[in-house]
């Protein structure tokens, strides 16, 4: 009895540094039973809006108070850090955005709003834990915590074949990346005998295994890397883990497809910073930790290679696109290529330069998903046929919908310049270093998959200013001011911040902390 009490006071200890989480957890549940509780009231929808917004609220105002003190917590399986509280405010302004867009929608049935919201605060706290992860159990865990809650809202929409392909497919390759990754994990245990992230780059750096080869060693460990990667490739919808996200972008509700899109992609980045540049980089220096530790093989490359190959197969593949979900579903996948670039650089300005972007990716692409959700209210459509003459039926909406798309193409003096500038330069960086030409490579390859992204989002932009609208009569577009109000402070962020860079300069320099033991 007496050998459990040190493990209860470090509970009790740690449970101190976990009251946002645990205000999720409780307010999950409560909202669950608010749904049934509520059935029957007139005001259900504005009664559990307020009630999901209170929750969030309450988790953000014990995240304001939190010490950014790096701390481990419930020995040794989460961290609290200033990294992963900038990532968890982006988590909640994710969570927020997506509860007053959802109100306000059509999306949703009035009977069934109380469960996707509840369903909704526990993928927020599977972010968290994501973000805050730093043992290889929890990793698995929050993700699947993520990822089951997100299979039953892809399809949340009853009688939609669109919506039960969607989810289908994505149960299948979520299915078959968690089981990889869960493989992946039992080899990196099995060669380190460690699941710690904190402790698993030094027993990389002194791996020798009995009866094994120098070779045999290597190749394992290889294979348990890659198998770890798809687990996180796939929750960030890079290639060859994306194949899910057009068709559940698509089928999807909308306003879950816009959460969908900013807030697991920017949780599984913090959770691959996590993995390779505490676990896998090395006691020493990043780069020598990745390229002589890890098989013997130039890792930062072969992430650049990720990039490069993910950011061309999403821009080249939006090209073809006439429904602008599958449109911005592709272009999440070439996004997701430009922020590896910044992974790929393996420094401290690559790592900052995810957390800008994140911020900004957030921002434009809830705006633009904003648009297609009114449009889709006014016309029952997401053809580009149905947004042309757009600028004459709700100019507001045009030009909103004009700056998010300028600022995704990453054209000054947009936010997505800022965003795109430090990856550019986090790779720029290491040009004169080792392995210079491959990052010259991907600098030239991420420039020409810029220009090319410029020609889809332009068809959109052309559609609403020059073409004259498909039908004789185009439907009036009524904008509810709450959606107002959104286009109109996402439009201004976009351009303040695309100026002004320094509070997103000094905020992510602030949390480049990450907790290493």
């Amino acid at each position: 009895m007496e050998s459990l009490l040190p493990l209860v006071d470090e509970n009790l200890r740690s449970a101190l540094w976990f009251r946002p989480e645990m205000a999720l957890t409780f307010g999950t549940l409560v909202l669950f039973v608010l749904d049934v509780a509520l059935r029957r009231s007139a005001a259900r929808v504005a009664l559990l809006s307020a009630a999901a917004l209170a929750v969030l609220a309450a988790a953000a105002g014990l995240l304001a108070i939190q010490p950014h003190d790096a701390q481990s917590l419930f020995n040794g399986m989460i961290a609290n850090d200033a990294f992963a509280i900038f990532f968890k405010w982006l988590f909640l302004a994710a969570g927020a955005l997506t509860v007053v867009i959802s109100a306000q929608g059509q999306d949703f049935p009035s009977e069934r709003i109380g469960q996707f919201f509840a369903l909704l605060m526990a993928i927020v706290l599977g972010m968290f834990m994501m973000a805050s992860a730093t043992d290889l159990l929890m990793v698995y865990l929050s993700i699947e915590l993520v990822s089951l809650t997100s299979y039953v809202l892809a399809g949340f929409r009853k009688g939609d074949r669109k919506a039960a392909e969607g989810s289908l497919k994505y149960v299948i390759y979520g299915g078959v990346a968690s089981g990889v990754m869960i493989f992946g994990m039992s080899y990196l245990y099995g060669l380190s005998g460690t699941t710690s992230l904190i402790e698993l780059g030094g027993r990389i750096q002194g791996l020798q295994v009995a009866g094994l080869s120098l070779a045999a060693t290597r190749l394992a460990l290889v294979v348990s890397i890659v198998f770890v990667t798809a687990g996180v490739g796939y929750k960030i919808a890079a290639v060859p883990w994306h194949m899910w996200c057009p068709d559940v972008y698509e089928g999807a509700p909308t306003p879950f497809t816009a959460f969908l899109s900013v807030g697991p992609k920017a949780a599984g980045f913090a959770l691959a910073i996590r993995i390779f540049h505490s676990a896998l980089a090395g006691p020493t220096s990043p780069v020598t930790g990745f390229a002589d530790a890890l098989g013997g093989l130039p890792w930062p490359a072969i992430v650049g290679v990720l990039s490069a190959v993910t950011m061309t197969l999403g821009n080249l593949t939006a090209l073809g696109q006439t429904n602008l979900k599958r449109l911005l579903a592709y272009s999440s996948i070439a996004h997701a290529g430009y922020t590896l670039m910044g992974l790929s650089a393996v420094s401290d300005r690559g790592v900052q330069a995810i957390m800008i972007y994140m911020l900004v990716y957030l921002v434009m692409n809830v705006g633009a998903f904003l648009v297609v959700i009114l449009v889709a209210e006014a016309t029952g459509s997401e053809s580009i046929l149905d947004y042309r003459g757009l600028s004459k039926r709700h100019p507001v909406a045009a030009v909103a919908f004009a700056i998010f798309l300028f600022s995704l193409t990453g054209l000054p003096p947009f936010a997505g310049f800022a965003g795109k500038w430090y990856l550019f330069y986090a790779v720029f960086e290491r040009i004169d270093g080792p392995g210079g030409s491959w990052y010259a490579w991907l600098a030239l390859i991420g420039a020409l998959n810029t220009a090319v992204s410029l020609y889809y989002y332009a068809r959109v932009i052309r559609a609403m200013f020059i073409d004259a609208p498909y039908v004789a009569n185009p439907p009036a577009i009524r904008v509810r001011p709450v959606y107002q109000v959104l286009l109109g402070g996402f439009s201004v962020a976009i351009l303040v911040f695309g100026i002004w860079w320094t509070p997103m300069i000094r905020w992510t320099q602030a949390s480049l902390q990450l907790f290493r033991g």
